[in-house]
């Protein structure tokens, strides 16, 4: 998997939320094909509302 299609898991207890940037973020209107480098700073996790630095790239 190449670097910009890598998926990225949420790791809150009781979350495991996977950014996968083929399908983006509906909720947070980020269109597909957006690399999880490329989301804001300010992205927060669709589920359970955590940043970006509670993600894991899997």
């Amino acid at each position: 998997m190449t670097e910009e299609n890598k998926m990225w898991q949420c790791q809150m207890v009781n979350c495991g939320y996977i950014y996968n940037p083929k399908k983006g973020d509906k909720k947070g209107k980020i269109p597909k094909d957006t690399s999880f480098e490329d989301l804001s700073e300010d992205w927060k996790c669709p589920l359970c509302g955590a940043g970006k630095k509670a993600f894991k790239p899997v």
